[in-house]
């Protein structure tokens, strides 16, 4: 074979092998221009379970940035890294599709430790009585939740009170929760089950519409094996529903937990309606934490919610958001984008300073538009029926309203577990 006849078989060869490299830098140099943009912003600490990757291992497919719906995971000189750590969710995506095993998730980083409960092997903490399932006890992964949550109930249920208490009173109605609360269904315990939040789903829930939630099989008691596989928030909620219908599972809702207190036999659950007398306390209440209120009259109202679900429903309405993150700087826009709508965005600030670039771009090009408007050092006085009262120095006006969106940030259960005696090691994201 002589060169040209080489040359003639090779070049083809050549041009594929080029396109391919320089769609990889491409694609590399946009993902290292999201995570300066993210580190710039202080955005890249990740909140929750996220992927650590093994260089070891490691063979840079890319497989796990592919998976990741939220776009969280990104290539950079060949090797994955979260390129934007606030976005991961931590539901595993990554971790399935990555061929070499070379991903595990933790809670942490070197930067930011996060507190994690201590808990034995029957996922009870140093405190007897009280035990911890799911994502608060460092599991994010739901199909383990739900395995957790069912686990302790298996234990909670060897120590039925033998009294007029109640067994166990299970706060949270995520997939910890609820697995827990259709298995004491299903062993006839007498318990209740708490939710702060007006649904199902717990952290699930506030996922952004059709992002997947879950991708292993898990086995829920009264309804068996189920095999979804890659399966949206969506789906995965009607589930839940069907399941606690089907069961006739009554979950107490808008019920937010106040105190623990150790009692006689067991423990006194108080919460802001009533109090429980109960020989066990199952927590599955996540790490989002307690929604951090306003604290001004009228805030008990059903139209004031604290996280942005689907901007649709708020379509022809007079809206108010509360705060001045990105959270709320995107429930803004998000909103001002539906028929109809008037939408408001109240800061105590004179400036958002800790939004990423692309958020103050659109909220500047929604407030030019006369989509959003602005209320920079301003803070809600009152909020009413078909109105909210707010104030500007000492100046107070009024606002035309029928929603209220407060993104305020959340208070994490630390310290409601240390008022209840639970000891927590800091893990720095260690594998």
């Amino acid at each position: 074979m002589n060169i040209g006849t080489v040359i003639i078989y090779a070049l083809p060869l050549v041009m594929v092998f080029a396109i391919y490299v320089k769609r990889i830098r491409r694609r590399e140099l946009h993902d290292l221009h999201r995570h300066v943009e993210a580190v710039t912003s202080g955005l890249n600490e990740p909140v929750s379970l996220h992927p650590v990757f093994d260089p070891g291992r490691c063979i840079g497919s890319g497989a796990c940035a592919s998976a990741c719906p939220e776009k969280a995971i990104g290539m950079i000189d060949g090797s994955p890294q979260l390129v934007n750590g606030s976005a991961c969710i931590g539901h595993g995506a990554c971790l399935k599709a990555c061929p070499t095993g070379a991903i595990n998730l933790v809670f942490g980083t070197e930067r930011r430790g996060v507190d994690i409960p201590q808990v034995n092997p029957f996922f009870e903490t140093n405190v007897p009585g009280v035990f911890i399932a799911g994502e608060l006890g460092g599991m994010g992964l739901i199909h383990k939740a739900v395995e957790q949550g069912k686990q302790a109930i298996n234990t909670i249920s060897e120590r039925k009170s033998g009294t007029d208490m109640l067994d166990v009173v299970i706060i949270g109605a995520g997939p910890a929760g609820l697995a827990a609360s259709l298995a004491a269904k299903q062993k006839r315990m007498r318990f209740v089950t708490l939710e702060q939040e007006s649904s199902l789903g717990g952290t699930v829930y506030h996922f952004p519409r059709n992002k997947v939630a879950m991708t292993h099989p898990m086995q829920i008691p009264t309804v068996g094996k189920v095999k979804l596989g890659e399966v949206s928030k969506e789906a995965l909620l009607e589930l839940w529903t069907r399941a606690t219908s089907q069961a006739g599972l009554k979950v107490s809702f808008r019920e937010r937990v106040d105190s623990i207190k150790k009692a006689e036999n067991g423990f006194l659950v108080k919460t802001a309606i009533r109090s429980y007398q109960t020989k066990s306390v199952l927590l599955a209440i996540g790490r989002r934490g307690t929604p951090r209120r306003l604290d001004v009259p009228g805030e008990e109202q059903a139209k004031v919610v604290y996280r942005l679900i689907d901007p649709t429903q708020y379509a022809g309405q007079h809206v108010l958001i509360v705060g001045g993150g990105d959270a709320a700087v995107e429930a803004a826009v998000s909103i001002s984008e539906q028929s109809g709508t008037t939408v408001s965005l109240s800061y105590r600030g004179n400036a958002f300073n800790r939004i990423k670039p692309g958020n103050r771009d659109r909220l500047q090009a929604a407030q030019s538009n006369g989509r959003v408007r602005i209320l920079l050092e301003s803070e809600v006085v009152e909020i009413k029926p078909d109105q909210v009262v707010l104030k500007h120095g000492t100046n107070p006006f009024t606002l035309r309203n029928e929603a209220v969106i407060v993104c305020a940030g959340g208070l994490m259960p630390t310290q409601f577990l240390r008022d209840i005696g639970v000891m927590l090691e800091t893990r720095h994201g260690e594998v």
